[in-house]
């Protein structure tokens, strides 16, 4: 697969000046980390191009590493370029950026819509990636990344930053030492999805390109509660907070049950559809996943019974002990059983992150899997996708992990792939 480019490639030096007030000042660095092989080089310096720069994306762009950053909103690329004090080019169109020969490696954080596509197309372009989660936003389009990643030989971290939080990993090494004997069940917890309103359609604000934003998803009429946050609570887009906190919580048990290569056999989930408003996620959600050699289940429960005071968080039950595992992003808490508990000299193990986005950046030096390497990052979106698709559906999914399909059900199946908009296709 080839990155498309449109006949007319518009960037934002030559469409939006006016819109950020003049500001097109920029500065090359050179590429000092990666040779055309793939390899390090002597210089420890990163050069790092930031896709999608509002939001979670805007703790990426990092003076001293960024060289560009890109965003279809101007408001998102102007606060950037004052960050940098004009020190990065800035972009509308994320190909442009990619082009650059003299960036390593690059962050997304975009909407959901678009991470499969604008990784796939970075690993193409020799970049590195991190991706915030979920990973997809297609069973069809996950594996393509992870297909890519390995092809072109990229370093992939997902941010589902539990992983490299402290209590995770006491929680991760005490579960997996054997201390609650054997775990057949883990209960997710979470508040419910938010009730829009029926805010009225209107004009895109002359900043942001609505057909940019859009990019692969269907196209449809601007509205205000639909973009930057609000994407989330619109299946098009996120998918509500399974998709939302569920990546961070389920990566979290995953890890923890060293289940990274396990896919389910089974989703079924059951939800309040949307009383009023635009948001069509529903706002209470009930999941089951089983899961087979070994045998365990998974539940996700908005709204679930809350533990410890959190806000949300999992709860494991073995035959002999059980512990709660708080947050999942990274606000992680355990209990301190699981904090004071060292492994035997023979007993497991398993990495300890210096924190997330530092694990990104050692391992694109090193080349080494980061800890929520691309196809773990994968395995947990798959989970997000069933069990939204088991709900538009209104019926259990039986799914064979190893075909990536749902059983005898063409109707779901029909949701697992991309149906890409104008270019926007695998």
């Amino acid at each position: 697969m080839t990155l498309s480019k449109k006949t007319s490639r518009r960037t934002f030096l030559k469409q939006s000046t006016a819109a950020l007030g003049g500001v097109t000042a920029f500065h090359v660095f050179p590429a000092r980390v990666l040779g055309q092989d793939g390899q390090p080089a002597p210089s420890d310096t990163i050069v790092l191009g930031n896709i999608g720069v509002g939001g979670r994306g805007s703790a990426f762009v990092r003076p001293g590493m960024t060289a560009a950053v890109c965003d279809v909103d101007a408001n998102h690329l102007k606060a950037a370029d004052e960050r940098m004090q004009g020190k990065a080019a800035l972009y509308k169109d994320y190909r442009d950026l990619l082009d650059r020969k003299d960036i390593d490696a690059v962050t997304i954080g975009t909407p959901d819509h678009w991470h499969g596509l604008m990784t796939i197309h970075a690993c193409e372009a020799g970049k590195d990636v991190y991706v915030e989660k979920p990973a997809c936003k297609y069973i069809e389009e996950g594996r393509e990344m992870v297909n890519a990643a390995r092809r072109y030989a990229r370093v992939v971290q997902v941010g589902s930053q539990g992983r490299s939080t402290d209590a995770a990993y006491h929680a991760c090494r005490y579960i997996r030492n054997g201390n609650l004997g054997k775990v057949s069940r883990v209960t997710c917890w979470h508040y419910e999805n938010p009730v829009g309103d029926w805010t009225p359609n209107t004009t895109p604000p002359p900043e942001l390109d609505w057909d940019l934003w859009l990019g692969p998803a269907r196209w449809m009429p601007y509205n205000p509660n639909k973009v930057h946050f609000n994407f989330r609570w619109l299946l098009d887009f996120g998918g509500g907070q399974i998709r939302d906190r569920g990546a961070h919580v389920m990566s979290v048990a995953l890890w923890c049950m060293n289940a990274d290569q396990q896919g389910p056999v089974s989703v079924e989930a059951t939800g309040e559809p949307p009383h009023q408003g635009i948001w069509d996620c529903p706002p209470t959600m009930e999941i089951t996943y089983e899961f087979k050699n070994p045998d365990w289940t998974m539940t996700w429960s908005q709204p679930g019974e809350k533990l410890l005071d959190a806000p949300f968080g999992a709860k494991y039950w073995g035959d002999k002990d059980t512990l709660i595992v708080t947050g999942g992003d990274g606000g992680c808490g355990t209990e301190e059983k699981a904090m004071q508990y060292t492994p035997p000299s023979d007993g497991v193990d398993v990495f300890r992150s210096p924190g997330h986005f530092e694990n990104w950046l050692d391992c694109v030096k090193t080349r080494e899997k980061p800890v929520m390497d691309i196809e773990a990052g994968y395995r947990v979106a798959v989970l997000c996708i069933l069990g939204n698709i088991s709900y538009r559906l209104g019926r259990k999914l039986e799914w064979d992990a190893e075909k990536e399909q749902v059983i005898n059900d063409d109707e779901a199946n029909r949701f697992l792939k991309l149906v890409g908009r104008g270019p926007w296709n695998l």
